[in-house]
C-alpha cells in the first residue's frame, strides 16, 4: 500500500491532457504529412543517393576561371542594385501608405480599411510572383525585381512602420494639432522623433532580407546572382554552382554583419557617441541617396518609361488579361488540390524544421554546430529545392524537405538565442538535487524557453506559406507549380485564380497563427 501511494504521487497529473493532446495532433497531422508526400524510404533510397551523391561531387573543385568570376562580380553588383533599387521604392510606397493606415491620420478615416485591404494583397502575394508577373511583361532583367521587391516589401514596410508610430506616445502629436498644426506636421514632429530609432532599425533588417529575394528572384529570369545560378543548375555545372553559393553566403553574411552593426549604432545613446548625430544623420543620408542613385543607374532603369506609352498600354492590357479569374469547378478542384499541398509542405516542413533546429541549438552542441546553422539559413529555398528535387524526386516532398533546411537554419539561431537567455537557477537546482543534463534540459531550460519556441515557430510557418506557395517553380508541388504551368501557357484567367488562392491561403495562415499566438500570451 505505501508503494502504490508512493507510485500515484509520483504520476505526472498533466500526463492524460499530453497524451489526449500527442494523439490530437497526430490525427491532425497525418492527413498533412500525406499530402506532403512524406516518405523515408525515397529519402534513403540507394538510387536517389547515388543521384545526389554524384550531383554534389560536381561541386567541387568550384569554378575560378577568369571569364566566369568576370561574370559572377557583375551579378553580384546587379543583386546589391536590385535589393537597394527595391528598398528605395518599397520606401516611397510605404512611407504614404503606412500614414493613410496610420491612427494618428483621423481625417483620412474613410481611406483606412481600403488600405489595409490594399497592404493585404501587396504582402500577401509573394515578391517571386510578382517578379514572375513583370518578367512576362517587360521581359528577363532586373526591372521585374525591383518591382516586384518595390510591391511586396512596400506592403510589409507600410504595415510595419504604422504599427510602430501607433506603439508611439501619441500626447506629442495630439498636443501639436490642438495646436493649430496639420496632421502631417503633427505625427511629423510629434511621433516621428520617437519611433525613428525602431523605424529606421527595421527598414535596414528589411534590406538584408531583399539581398536574400533578389537573389531568389534570379530564379524566375529577374537578374542577379539567382539567375546565373538558375542557368548553372538547369546545366548541371556544379563548379560554377558552389563558387555562385559561396558568394552568395559571402554576400548574406556580410549584409547581416552590416545590418547588426548599423541597428547597434543606432542603439547607442546619443551621449556615448563619438560624434554629434546631426552629421552622422546627414552623411548617413548623403550615402544612401548615393546608393540608391548608384543602384538605379548602373540597372539602366527609367521607371516612368515603364508604365507610360506603348509599355504602359501593354502592361494595362496584360493585368486586364487576368479578368474575370476561371471559376470552373474542375479548374477550383485542382486548386484546391495546390492548396492543400501547398499548406501540408508549409506545415511538415515548419515542424521538420523545428526538430532538426532544436537539436541543433542544444548548449552543449551549439559551438560545433554555428556553422551549420548559417550555411543551412544561408542557402536559399530554391537552390535547396533543387537538390531535394534529385533526392527524392519531383514533388511536394521535396519542398518540405527544401523548407526544413532552410528553416532549420534560421530557427536553430533563434532557439539558441532563446535558451541562452534562460535563467540558469531552475537548471542549477535540478543538477544538484542530482538530475542529469538531459532532465534538468527537459524540466528546467526548455519549459521556460517553450513560449518564446513556440512564438518563433508560427512567424516562420507564416513567411513558409509564402515560400511554400513558389517553390513549385522548380518542380515541387503546390501551387506554385499550378501557376508556373499556367503563366507558361499564357492561361492568365487559370493563374489569376492561383494567386487568388495564394493570397487567401496567406491571410488564413496569419490569421491562425495570430490566433494561437494570443492563446499563447
Amino acid at each position: 500500500m505505501p508503494l502504490s501511494s508512493d507510485l500515484h504521487a509520483l504520476r505526472d497529473p498533466a500526463a492524460p491532457r499530453r497524451l489526449g493532446a500527442l494523439v490530437l495532433a497526430a490525427v491532425v497531422l497525418w492527413p498533412l504529412f500525406q499530402g506532403a508526400g512524406f516518405s523515408l524510404g525515397a529519402l534513403f533510397d540507394p538510387g536517389n543517393l547515388q543521384v545526389i551523391g554524384r550531383f554534389l561531387a560536381t561541386f567541387l573543385p568550384p569554378e575560378t576561371g577568369r571569364d566566369f568570376l568576370g561574370y559572377l562580380g557583375r551579378a553580384t553588383l546587379e543583386t546589391l542594385a536590385i535589393a537597394t533599387a527595391g528598398m528605395a521604392l518599397a520606401f516611397v510606397l510605404a512611407v504614404p501608405l503606412a500614414y493613410l493606415v496610420t491612427g494618428a491620420a483621423r481625417e483620412r478615416r474613410a481611406l483606412k480599411p481600403v488600405t489595409r485591404g490594399l497592404l493585404t494583397i501587396l504582402r500577401g502575394v509573394p515578391e517571386l510572383v510578382w517578379a514572375l508577373v513583370f518578367v512576362r511583361v517587360f521581359g528577363l532583367g532586373p526591372a521585374a525585381g525591383v518591382l516586384a521587391l518595390g510591391l511586396t516589401y512596400g506592403g510589409m514596410l507600410a504595415k510595419v512602420y504604422a504599427e510602430i508610430l501607433e506603439s508611439a506616445d501619441p500626447a506629442p502629436a495630439r498636443a501639436l494639432a490642438q495646436a493649430g498644426a496639420r496632421r502631417p506636421l503633427a505625427m511629423l514632429y510629434g511621433l516621428l522623433p520617437q519611433a525613428a530609432r525602431e523605424l529606421t532599425s527595421y527598414t535596414v533588417y528589411r534590406w538584408e532580407c531583399a539581398i536574400r529575394a533578389s537573389v531568389v528572384m534570379g530564379f524566375v529570369g529577374a537578374g542577379g546572382l539567382g539567375q546565373l545560378m538558375d542557368q548553372a543548375m538547369k546545366m548541371l555545372n556544379g563548379g560554377e554552382a558552389s563558387t555562385i553559393l559561396l558568394t552568395f553566403m559571402l554576400l548574406v553574411w556580410g549584409a547581416d554583419l552590416l545590418s547588426r552593426g548599423l541597428r547597434r549604432a543606432l542603439d547607442t545613446p546619443p551621449a556615448a557617441r563619438a560624434s554629434a548625430w546631426g552629421w552622422r544623420s546627414a552623411l548617413t543620408c548623403a550615402a544612401l541617396a548615393l546608393g540608391v542613385a548608384a543602384s538605379f543607374a548602373m540597372l539602366e532603369m527609367d521607371l516612368p518609361s515603364l508604365f507610360t506609352g506603348a509599355a504602359g498600354r501593354s502592361m494595362l492590357e496584360f493585368v486586364i488579361s487576368f479578368f474575370p479569374p476561371d471559376t470552373s469547378a474542375e479548374w477550383l478542384r485542382k486548386v484546391a488540390v495546390g492548396v492543400w499541398e501547398t499548406l501540408a509542405i508549409s506545415v511538415v516542413g515548419t515542424l521538420l524544421a523545428a526538430v532538426l533546429g532544436l537539436l541543433l541549438a542544444l548548449p552543449r552542441w551549439r559551438a560545433p554546430w554555428s556553422l551549420v546553422l548559417n550555411v543551412l539559413r544561408s542557402v536559399p529555398e530554391l537552390v535547396w529545392a533543387t537538390i531535394t528535387a534529385l533526392a527524392v524526386g519531383l514533388g511536394p516532398f521535396a519542398g518540405a524537405l527544401a523548407l526544413a533546411l532552410h528553416t532549420a537554419g534560421v530557427l536553430g539561431r533563434l532557439y539558441a538565442e532563446a535558451l541562452q537567455n534562460q535563467p540558469a537557477a531552475p537548471t542549477q537546482a535540478l543538477r544538484l538535487s542530482g538530475s542529469g543534463r538531459a532532465m534538468a534540459f527537459l524540466y528546467a531550460t526548455l519549459p521556460g524557453a517553450a513560449p518564446q519556441l513556440l512564438a518563433y515557430t508560427l512567424y516562420r510557418w507564416e513567411m513558409n506559406i509564402r515560400m511554400a506557395a513558389i517553390l513549385g517553380f522548380v518542380g515541387a508541388g503546390g501551387l506554385g507549380q499550378l501557376l508556373y504551368f499556367e503563366l507558361s501557357l499564357f492561361h492568365y484567367a487559370q493563374a489569376s485564380t492561383v494567386i487568388i488562392a495564394m493570397l487567401a491561403l496567406s491571410v488564413a495562415v496569419d490569421w491562425a497563427s495570430a490566433a494561437l499566438r494570443r492563446r499563447m500570451g
